[in-house]
């Protein structure tokens, strides 16, 4: 099978992704093999890609938002049937007994020995993909499969970093950065009522926000009207952080989704973290957290901006990340 390859990190300029000939994964007694039909690109991959995550694996085939159909599935696998359509998302596989998974489900997301596609395992970037079973997902039939794709980390995070936010129906919501994640966070957001502030540099996200409902739209820098019951930051500039706290009302949450972030300079206790506001970090999803995502999201009829690109092109695609070229999310079309 055909897969983009990482092997020695790089600016994704010098385009270190590497087209390569490599063997159809074979399945476990629980795993299936999935003929990968469309897999989003996510800046995870750009911070794997270009070393700001530690490379766990060499090579490593990058990608963990991945659509497409149970082609081969092992002896003790009975949870989907083959040609169902499923999906593949960043968390691969926990150990089901360290203190963070038990009670299961709770806490797997902080699991010792978790595995991580596309980081620790080989990932989407690829013709074929495997996974256990447990950890796969049924793709909701409202979703073809390109629009579906950008649900499986950007949407899952953003839930997950949604709830952590403590925002509640009525409240209002900020969103520092607004790329695939965001713009699929504010539509959860609206549709539980909440008013949603975004925050970003790009006119071509300033005007998507807005058609999404956004009740104001600014930079970083900006005052808003109102005072913030919390936020969200998707960007990875950790001078966004003290920005944000300055905006939060008292008692609010700050909640950082990403997985990779820029030095947080130097905060004034009683400026950015007085009056029991909270700053958190958001650290990888449960099953659980997916579930219910994907549930929410076919309840809401969410709607996905995405651009596609071929496998081939997948340095192209993190490229057009890097240097805020997309609106919404970039997605690999292998069908």
């Amino acid at each position: 099978m055909q897969a983009m390859r990482l092997h020695t990190p790089a600016p994704i300029d010098e385009k270190p992704l590497v087209l390569e000939s490599v063997k159809e994964p074979t399945p476990g007694p629980t795993d299936l093999v999935v003929r990968v039909r469309a897999c989003a690109v996510c800046r995870t991959d750009l911070h794997q890609v270009e070393g700001d995550l530690p490379l766990r694996r060499a090579p490593v085939t990058p990608g963990h938002q991945i659509v497409g159909e149970v082609v081969e599935k092992g002896s003790a696998a009975g949870r989907f049937a083959l040609d169902d359509r499923v999906a593949i998302a960043w968390l691969h596989q926990t150990c089901g007994t360290c203190d963070y998974c038990t009670p299961v489900g709770e806490r797997e997301n902080l699991c010792d020995n978790a595995h991580f596609t596309g980081w620790t395992v080989d990932g989407g970037f690829a013709e074929y993909a495997a996974v256990p079973e447990a950890f796969a997902y049924r793709v909701p039939d409202s979703f073809d499969d390109v629009s579906a794709a950008p649900l499986l980390c950007a949407g899952i995070i953003g839930y997950r970093a949604l709830r952590l936010s403590g925002v509640q129906e009525g409240q209002r919501l900020g969103l520092f950065g607004f790329g695939a994640s965001a713009h699929l966070t504010i539509q959860i957001a609206r549709y539980r009522g909440s008013e949603v502030y975004v925050f970003t540099r790009s006119e071509a996200n300033r005007e998507l926000a807005r058609d999404l409902g956004a009740t104001w739209v600014g930079g970083s820098q900006d005052t808003p009207p109102d005072l913030l019951h919390g936020a969200i930051i998707f960007a990875p500039a950790g001078p966004l952080v003290p920005a944000a706290l300055e905006k939060m009302a008292k008692g609010g949450t700050v909640a950082l989704a990403g997985i990779h972030m820029s030095n947080i300079p130097a905060m004034d206790y009683r400026k950015h973290l007085y009056d029991e506001k909270v700053l958190r970090s958001v650290a990888n999803a449960t099953r659980r957290d997916g579930e219910e995502f994907l549930a929410a999201a076919a309840e809401t009829s969410i709607q996905t901006s995405t651009t596609t690109f071929s496998l081939a092109d997948a340095n192209e695609a993190l490229a057009a990340i890097k240097h805020g070229k997309i609106s919404g999310a970039a997605v690999l079309l292998l069908t």
